[in-house]
């Protein structure tokens, strides 16, 4: 039977049903596509109009849930299990980090000024900007 399960993706934390077994997390369909938005077609995993065809199905779906660890390697996408906590955390694929890397483009975040408006990192593309970052750590 499913119990809850956080996984975090993108850095969200989704918590859907899932089995553990053998150390090895295994969701419905319905929890995979909830969680990180891939669905589970005949030929592999399937986001929008991108699909990932996978040659050894078997090892993707056991008993009709999809082996996270198995998608998580299929997507290209590191993977960190804790199972005493029933957590999971995947990260961006190397795919995706060596494309943003290529653009030279840093991830979008905002941040208020003193007078309290939000700036976007974005809204300076384009533009030279200089970040400083200080740690006290």
């Amino acid at each position: 039977m499913a119990a809850p399960f956080t996984v975090i993706d993108e850095h969200e934390a989704h918590t859907v049903g899932a089995l553990v077994e053998d150390g090895r997390v295994r969701l419905p369909p319905a929890s995979l596509e909830a969680a990180l938005g891939w669905r589970l077609e005949p030929a592999g995993l399937c986001r929008g109009a991108v699909c990932v065809p996978t040659a050894r199905r078997s090892d993707l779906v056991v008993d009709g849930s999809v082996d996270l660890a198995a998608a998580a390697e299929l997507l290209d996408r590191p993977l960190a299990l804790d199972l005493e906590h029933r957590v999971a955390a995947l990260a961006a694929s190397a795919g995706e980090r060596a494309e943003r890397l290529a653009r030279l483009e840093a991830p979008d975040f905002a941040l208020p000024d003193l007078a309290g408006r939000v700036h976007r990192l974005s809204e300076h593309r384009g533009k030279k900007v200089l970040l400083v970052a200080y740690a006290s750590w």
